[in-house]
Order: structure tokens, then C-alpha cells, then sequence
């Protein structure tokens, strides 16, 4: 259940409610509104390979049109100023080429960085599979 309203994503200071933003906009399968979350110049690895930009836009919005579910928990924040490092632990289930459905298990290191505004912002996406599906 969404408990985020998609059409105003905010993250705040409390690392749970990010967390659970940007859960809610994965899931939601609208890679557009997932993307608001990252800062024009950020980095994410979520396709296999560091993007930025408009390729980190679009790998990110085709990957959410796949239907994938994203269930992650906050296991480490450390904030200095405006740099915040959150570590998350992630079970991600996807679809697979034969049509079905594979779990990916991992680990995901966010660089957040504080806007003028107060608020976070992705910097950094980087996470990493504990085992990645063999064909």
C-alpha cells in the first residue's frame, strides 16, 4: 500500500520515511516520478552500469515499466551537514527472460545530499546484488 503521495515527493530529514518514498515510487511503476527523486547530475547503477542524465532517466523508466517490487530497510544513515550516506538492505523481485518472476537480494549504498529547501535529494544510487540470477 502507497503511504506516499507520488504527485509531491518529499524526503525529509527521517531516514525511514525516505526509505519508504522512494519504495512507494518504484513500486508505483512510473519511472518518471521515481526519477524526481535524484538530482539532475546523479549517479545510479540500477541498469548494471553507472548512468547519469537523460540515460539514467530513461534506464530507469524503462526498468519500472517491467513491473519490478522493490522491499528495502534502512540498516545504516550517517549524516554530515548536508551529505547523508544510507545503507539498505533490498529484496527486489523482477521479471525474468522466460516470463516469470526472480528475487534479487542485495545491498545499497545512497549518497543524499540537503537542497536549499531542506529537503534530500539522490546523489549517488549504487546498489549491488548478493548474487546476480544465473541464465
Amino acid at each position: 500500500m502507497t503511504t506516499t503521495d507520488l504527485a509531491n515527493l518529499v524526503l525529509t530529514d527521517d531516514v525511514e520515511q525516505q526509505n519508504q518514498a522512494f519504495i512507494d515510487a518504484f513500486n508505483s511503476g512510473d519511472g518518471a516520478i521515481f526519477d524526481t527523486l535524484y538530482r539532475d547530475d546523479a549517479i545510479s547503477n540500477l541498469s548494471g552500469r553507472p548512468l547519469t542524465g537523460a540515460e539514467r532517466r530513461q534506464g530507469i523508466i524503462d526498468l519500472l515499466k517491467t513491473g519490478p517490487k522493490l522491499d528495502s530497510k534502512v540498516v545504516q544513515n550517517y549524516v554530515a551537514g548536508d551529505v547523508s550516506l544510507v545503507i539498505v538492505e533490498f529484496r527486489l523481485d523482477v521479471a525474468d527472460e522466460q516470463g516469470g518472476r526472480q528475487i534479487i537480494t542485495g545491498t545499497c549504498t545512497d549518497v543524499m545530499r540537503r537542497t536549499g529547501d531542506n529537503r534530500w535529494i539522490m546523489a549517488i544510487d549504487r546498489p549491488l546484488a548478493d548474487e546476480l540470477p544465473t541464465k
